[in-house]
C-alpha cells in the first residue's frame, strides 16, 4: 500500500472519530456509508428501477445536521425511511444517465436501455426503506421503487479497496461533514503516470477554487484524488475508431452526442471512489480531445488536456454538484423536450416566466437590473446567425476527422484537421466574447431568451456565464447563486 494511500484512509477514519455527531444522526446512523447500486431499465414511456447491490463504505462525509434535502432539484429523490415508522431519516435529489436517455429520440421510439446508479446515505443503525421518487414534467414526484434495507444482512458486500490506488491530496478546506467533498478520479492514466495525474489534479483544484463563489468559500471545500491506472491512455472514441482499455470505461459519443463524454461503467467509479470521503465525483480523463458532461449528484466528466479543459471542469461541476442547467442553445444535443412547455424547471439558472410578466417571480428577481424590461431584448437574431455559422463549419470539421481518422489517413493529414478545429473554437470564442463585450446589456442581470437546449420559450439571467459559453469566465448571478444555496444546504455549520 502506498503512502499517500494510507494517510489518506487513516484521513477518513480520524474524521470520522474527531467530528462531533448530533443526537439524532447518532441515534439513527453507524457514522459509515451505506452503497446502494441500482439499474435503471426502460424507454420514454417505460421505467424500471431494479436493487443490484448493497455495499458498506467507510465514513459518512456527507452532513450530518441537514439530512432530509430542501433544494427540491434533480429529477428523482431518494429517500431512507425508519422501517417502523415511516419517518424521513434522510434524503437527496440526483439525476440519472437513464433520465437523460429517455429524452432522446431513440427512447421515444420505444428502444430501451439499462443504465447503472448509486444512492449513497448514512447506513442506518435499524431495518429501513429505501424508496425512490421521479419527477413529472409537472415538477410532482411520484415513487417508482423501495426497497427493504437490513444493515445486518450478510449480503452488505464489505469488499477490500484495489491494492493499486494512487490518493492525492489537492485541498483540505475543514472537516468533511462541514465541507463539499470533491474527488477527481483519473480515467486513461497509466501506472508510469501517476505523476502527471498528481500534477492534473492540483492544477484542476486551482481552476475550481479560482472561480467564484468557491474562491470565498475556500474552508468549505476538500479536494482529494484517485487513481486506479489504466492498461491504455486516453479513452473511447467511437466515432473516430479508437477503443482503449481504461479502469473507468469513459467514453465520446455519449448518447449519440459527438462531444458527450461520460461512463455507462457505475460499479467501477464507484469502487474506486470509496477510497476517499466525498460528495461529488468528478472523472478526468486523460485526453486531448474537447468534451465532458455532468449529470446531478451522479458525476462529472471532463477531458484534462484541452485549451478548454479548465472552463469544462468548472462548467460541468456546475452541473453535478449545484444542478444547474445549460445556458447554451445553438449546439445540438441529443435532448427532445428536455424542459416542456408550460412546467417551470426546476434549475435555479433557466426559467420559462411562467405565469406571464404580470404575475412571474424570477428565481433572481431580486439581482434584476431596474434598467432592463423582463423579458430583456438583446440583440439575439444577430448571435444567433453568428453562432450557427461556425456550428455549421464545426460540424464539417468534426466529419472530417472522424473520416480521416476511421481510413487510415496519414498522421499529418489527421493531426492538420485537429489543428483547424482547435483553431476555430478559439477564435469563434474570442469573436463572442468581443461581441459581448460591446453589448450594452453586457454584465447586467436581466431575463435573456435562449437557454436550456431551448432557442425560444426558455431564459437565463445574463448575456454570458461559464454556463453559457467557452472560457474560464464568471458563473452569471443565477447561477453563483445557485451554487451558494447548494452549498448551505448540504454543509454542516460546525466550526463555521
Amino acid at each position: 500500500m502506498s503512502s499517500r494511500r494510507f494517510m489518506a484512509l487513516l484521513l477518513v477514519a480520524l474524521a470520522a472519530a474527531a467530528l462531533p455527531a448530533g443526537a439524532a444522526f447518532d441515534d439513527d446512523f453507524t457514522g459509515a456509508t451505506l452503497r446502494v447500486d441500482l439499474t435503471h431499465t426502460g424507454n420514454a414511456n417505460e421505467e424500471i428501477v431494479a436493487l443490484d447491490r448493497l455495499y458498506l463504505e467507510p465514513a459518512w462525509a456527507g452532513a450530518r445536521t441537514k439530512l432530509v434535502d430542501s433544494l427540491e432539484l434533480g429529477r428523482y429523490r431518494a429517500r431512507l425511511l425508519d422501517a417502523s415508522t415511516g419517518a424521513v431519516l434522510w434524503s437527496r435529489g440526483f439525476d440519472s444517465y437513464f433520465g437523460e436517455w429517455k429524452t432522446t429520440a431513440p427512447a421515444a421510439a420505444g428502444i430501451r436501455r439499462t443504465y447503472q446508479e448509486s444512492v449513497r446515505c448514512p447506513l442506518p443503525r435499524r431495518s429501513a426503506v429505501l424508496a425512490l421518487d421521479q419527477r413529472g414534467a409537472d415538477n410532482k414526484l411520484v415513487e417508482v421503487f423501495r426497497a427493504n434495507i437490513d444493515p445486518s444482512d450478510p449480503w452488505l458486500r464489505r469488499d477490500r479497496l484495489d491494492q493499486d490506488l494512487v490518493v492525492v491530496t489537492a485541498h483540505r478546506g475543514g472537516e468533511p461533514a462541514a465541507c463539499v467533498d470533491i474527488a477527481i478520479l483519473g480515467e486513461g492514466y497509466q501506472e508510469t503516470e501517476a505523476a502527471l495525474f498528481e500534477a492534473d489534479v492540483k492544477h484542476f483544484a486551482a481552476a475550481l477554487l479560482g472561480q467564484e463563489p468557491f474562491a470565498s468559500l475556500k474552508d468549505r471545500v476538500n479536494i482529494l484524488g484517485v487513481l486506479k491506472p489504466s492498461q491504455d491512455s486516453g479513452c473511447d472514441e467511437p466515432t473516430r475508431g479508437r477503443y482503449a482499455n481504461t479502469a473507468l470505461g469513459c467514453t465520446f459519443n455519449s448518447l449519440g452526442s459527438e462531444r458527450y463524454l461520460l461512463t455507462e461503467d457505475n460499479r467501477a467509479i464507484r469502487d474506486v471512489a470509496g477510497a476517499v470521503p466525498y460528495d461529488v465525483l468528478s472523472i478526468m480523463v486523460n485526453t486531448t480531445r474537447y468534451g465532458g458532461g455532468g449529470i446531478y449528484n451522479l458525476f462529472n466528466t471532463f477531458s484534462a488536456r484541452n485549451q478548454w479543459s479548465d472552463y469544462v471542469f468548472v462548467h460541468e461541476f456546475g452541473h453535478g454538484f449545484a444542478g444547474l442547467a445549460d445556458e447554451y442553445y445553438s449546439s445540438s444535443t441529443a435532448y427532445t423536450d428536455f424542459y416542456p412547455e408550460g412546467f417551470e424547471p426546476v434549475e435555479r439558472n433557466i426559467t420559462r416566466l411562467i405565469g406571464g410578466k404580470a404575475t412571474w417571480k424570477a428565481k433572481w428577481a431580486d439581482k434584476l437590473d431596474p434598467s432592463l424590461a423582463v423579458p430583456t431584448p438583446w440583440r439575439k437574431a444577430e448571435f444567433d446567425a453568428m453562432d450557427n455559422a461556425y456550428q455549421v463549419r464545426r460540424t464539417e470539421l468534426d466529419a472530417l476527422v472522424a473520416k480521416l481518422m476511421t481510413t487510415g489517413a496519414p498522421a499529418a493529414e489527421v493531426n492538420k484537421a485537429l489543428v483547424e478545429s482547435e483553431d476555430l473554437s478559439r477564435s469563434h470564442q474570442q469573436k463572442v466574447d468581443a461581441w459581448f463585450a460591446q453589448q450594452p446589456e453586457n454584465g447586467k442581470v436581466g431575463v435573456f431568451e435562449g437557454a436550456g437546449y431551448c432557442s425560444t420559450g426558455v431564459y437565463r439571467s445574463q448575456l454570458d456565464c461559464i454556463m453559457f459559453s467557452k472560457g474560464l469566465k464568471d458563473f452569471c448571478a443565477a447561477c453563483g447563486a445557485g451554487v451558494r444555496e447548494v452549498i448551505a444546504a448540504t454543509t454542516d455549520d460546525i466550526g463555521k
